[in-house]
């Protein structure tokens, strides 16, 4: 798969703070070597903002890396600028939306746990019509509409050549509410079950005899990233969604989800509760 942007941007940052911390240099005294602040500096390695590859390039010799390093590392410097396929949409797009946009173009694997409706990878445009109505109720149609585009227009990515691996631990209480009505409802199982050929795609049903759960609180989705440092939590909130990348929150939300994951049902037995489900409308 290729790298993309934001990829190149958070590796940049962790490997300059490797190669610092292990020269034994501070941030300032880093930054004055090169002729840079300990703000700038501090910025480029939490990967905050544009970065200047001259910048990088002296670092990289303070810092005594190898020439094949110093040169991958130049290379990601100039690649962080090169822009995504939604900055060039004419409606413009929520902040939390244009960061899920760029870590899903460039993840490797999601593990997804749904609790509310089906995962967006995996909704038709009908449900997601209705999913975006019901979640913004003086959203206009034409919001809605653009909404909608860009979430079908995020699917594109299952297409690829070597596309992530998307894995998803839905609740049964997803499968049962009825998004949109019976039909719609029925079209997004028969769906849900034509992407279970997939063999990039895994879907495990939680469901309701499994009772008190790892993750009551709601859903959340593990965006992995070539490396585990390079790992972002993004969790749903009314009115946007919460990003987060430390090491202790990584690792709570990675462990929530092995426990899920072992809490559902094996793959056969949830492609047989989807269909019974569905049968059932």
């Amino acid at each position: 798969m290729a790298v993309g942007p934001t990829t190149r941007r958070r590796q940049l940052g962790a490997d300059l703070r490797r190669l610092r911390e292990a020269k034994g240099l501070t941030l300032e005294e880093a930054g004055a070597r090169v002729g840079i602040s300990k703000a700038t500096l501090s910025r480029y390695e939490t990967k905050e903002g544009t970065v200047k590859w001259p910048a990088v390039d002296a670092l990289c010799r303070e810092y005594g890396a190898s020439d094949e390093e110093r040169l991958a590392l130049v290379e990601l410097a100039k690649g962080a600028k090169i822009q995504g396929w939604w900055r060039s949409l004419d409606d413009p797009i929520p902040e939390s939306m244009n960061l899920m946009l760029t870590l899903e173009d460039e993840v490797i694997r999601e593990d997804h746990y749904a609790c509310m409706y089906i995962p967006g990878l995996l909704q038709t445009r009908s449900y997601a019509e209705a999913v975006h109505r019901a979640s913004e109720v003086q959203c206009p149609e034409r919001e809605v509409q653009h909404m909608v585009d860009i979430r079908m227009k995020r699917q594109e990515l299952l297409e690829r050549d070597a596309p992530p691996h998307l894995w998803c631990v839905i609740d049964e209480a997803a499968l049962r509410r009825q998004v949109g009505g019976r039909d719609v409802m029925r079209d997004q199982l028969c769906h849900l079950l034509a992407a279970l050929k997939r063999p990039h795609v895994t879907v495990q049903v939680l469901p309701f005899s499994k009772g008190a759960h790892a993750a009551a609180v709601g859903s959340f989705a593990v965006l992995r990233g070539p490396s585990r440092e390079l790992d972002v939590v993004y969790v749903d909130l009314l009115g946007g969604g919460l990003f987060m990348e430390k090491p202790k929150e990584l690792e709570r939300y990675r462990l929530a989800f092995e426990y899920l994951s072992a809490q559902a049902l094996d793959l056969e037995s949830s492609k047989d509760i989807i269909q019974r489900i569905g049968q059932e409308l």
